[in-house]
């Protein structure tokens, strides 16, 4: 132990994640111990679900391991760290260990003749400043443990990395050597202990941390209790500013005191956003450029296919010729109008959970549901265009006919997001959520609130792939719920061509 060290008074409990969590701001721990019921969940389940199922899969990264049992009694985790390590060499995961109240699990831990090597797992596709910070602590507890470090590295996910057959981890996972950084890291590793020491013990139950709101609110990760720490600030204030306004230029007004809409009504910003205040403040009737909205309209040709795919991503491709984070289709709903006056009608379509080659029948179904060349009406070409073309380079057998649904395809999304069609009540944004209200209020059919099961694009992701393992009734439940949430989706782009076609005539 280094000397300077026995100084230290650590009754902090640290683990790796909690020391990373004060690099991003310290109250973060205040407010984790003392106003937790604050927290709103920002993660999603299956970030989650992605980062466990990678850490699993990389344990077998270099063969055979031992792997050291989650317990609630972190003692016994370290007992059983001690026993393993006896056995040299061997690849150890999960490997735990504390030194002076700081603790640590290391995903990987290579235990050879002459030292260990650290490996940490990231679900990422990329390596980011915080995941050196987390490694190098976990070299500040072993090597003041008395351990030899060798290497310190990360492992993260190659997203160029292509299934074909069997998983080849040598080829899914990039390993990055950060040994040195985590060497330069450690006298800063020890300050920022002290401090979170001095912090946590200054501020009790009683006494609340004052901390001023800044970038560190947004990155590394959004935080938790962003909520709870803007509660006092006026409503609408500058981070409620849509289309594109950059975060630290949201801070520096801020920081200038321009916070309310009524302080940023007469600063010198983007014109888009002077009309999202002026709309707001002065409480404006709805813009509306016909021209534009005319040009859109006249372009259709009959018939009218309304078309909305939801799609999930997977870290680790489960399905040959996908890659990691690949956006996989799994549903689509479609309206149809076939000529002016004619019945609406509705098709779609739902990948069973446990089809391994559902996107070929999410291809074929669609091509099915779209035989004629007619106006295919997304919102937000660029997410629909670019799977199709995805699709199309996955079955050459299918390209032509999803080339030719691409061809056809139209995008109700610029009217609104170049202000072509703007009202109060869109709040900045030109998302069809915001959209739709705005074009009918009060209207509980069009209300995504009033669903009974999925909401948006990110619980539809989720709620398909928590059906793995459900029962029969579970199943047939969730699946509804998907079903009706992405009709009213296709529903609601019907509904906002009504709205257009109104003003075009």
């Amino acid at each position: 132990m280094d000397k300077a060290d026995e100084k230290i008074v650590c009754n902090v409990y640290l683990s790796k994640s909690r020391y990373c969590k004060s690099i991003q701001c310290k109250k973060i721990l205040w407010m984790d111990k003392y106003k937790q019921e604050e927290k709103v969940q920002s993660a999603k389940d299956s970030v989650f679900k992605n980062g466990t199922m990678v850490g699993e899969l990389a344990r077998g990264l270099f063969g055979e391991y031992v792997n050291i049992e989650f317990n609630s009694d972190l003692s016994k985790m370290i007992s059983d760290t001690k026993e393993a390590l006896k056995k040299v060499p061997n690849i150890i995961t999960e490997a735990s260990f504390e030194y002076n109240h700081n603790f640590c699990s290391v995903d990987i831990l290579k235990n050879t003749e002459d030292g260990v090597e650290i490996y940490e797992v990231k679900s990422s596709t990329e390596v980011h400043d915080i995941y050196l910070d987390d490694a190098a602590y976990q070299y500040y507890v072993l090597s003041n443990l008395g351990y030899l470090v060798k290497r310190v590295s990360i492992v993260y996910i190659n997203n160029q990395y292509v299934k074909h057959g069997e998983l080849e981890l040598d080829k899914l996972f990039n390993i990055k050597d950060i040994s040195e950084i985590a060497v330069l890291k450690q006298k800063e590793i020890k300050d920022r202990i002290i401090q979170i020491n001095e912090y946590m013990n200054t501020h009790d139950e009683n006494n609340e941390p004052k901390e001023v709101i800044g970038m560190q609110c947004t990155k590394p990760y959004g935080c938790e209790y962003w909520e709870y720490c803007t509660k006092d600030l006026p409503k609408p204030n500058v981070f409620d500013i849509k289309g594109g306004m950059h975060t630290d230029k949201k801070f520096e007004k801020y920081y200038e005191g321009k916070i309310s809409f009524e302080d940023l009504q007469h600063e010198n910003l983007n014109e888009t956003y002077l009309e999202q205040i002026d709309f707001e403040i002065n409480n404006r009737e709805p813009k509306i450029e016909i021209e534009p909205i005319r040009e859109l309209i006249n372009s259709l040709k009959y018939p009218l296919y309304f078309i909305d795919f939801e799609t999930f991503q997977l870290a680790i491709p489960e399905y040959d010729n996908t890659k990691p984070y690949q956006q996989l289709p799994f549903q689509y709903s479609l309206h149809i109008i076939k000529k002016e006056d004619a019945e609406l009608q509705h098709k779609e379509f739902l990948a069973e959970v446990d089809d391994k080659n559902f996107l070929r029948h999410f291809a074929e179904n669609m091509i099915k549901d779209i035989p004629e060349n007619g106006s295919v009406i997304v919102y937000n070409k660029g997410f629909e265009h670019s799977r199709i073309n995805e699709l199309a380079e996955l079955y050459p057998d299918l390209k032509n006919e999803l080339l030719r649904i691409n061809s056809n395809m139209v995008d109700f999304l610029p009217p609104f997001k170049r202000r072509q069609f703007y009202m109060k009540e869109m709040q900045g944004s030109a998302s069809i959520k915001k959209v739709l209200p705005a074009l009918y209020p009060n209207d509980p059919e069009l209300d995504y609130n009033n669903l009974p099961v999925v909401h948006n694009g990110g619980e539809a992701s989720e709620t398909f792939l928590s059906l793995k393992g459900k029962s029969k009734e579970e199943q047939e439940q969730l699946r509804n719920g998907l079903l009706v949430y992405c009709k009213l989706d296709t529903y609601a782009m019907v509904k906002v061509w009504e709205r257009l076609k109104e003003i075009a005539k």
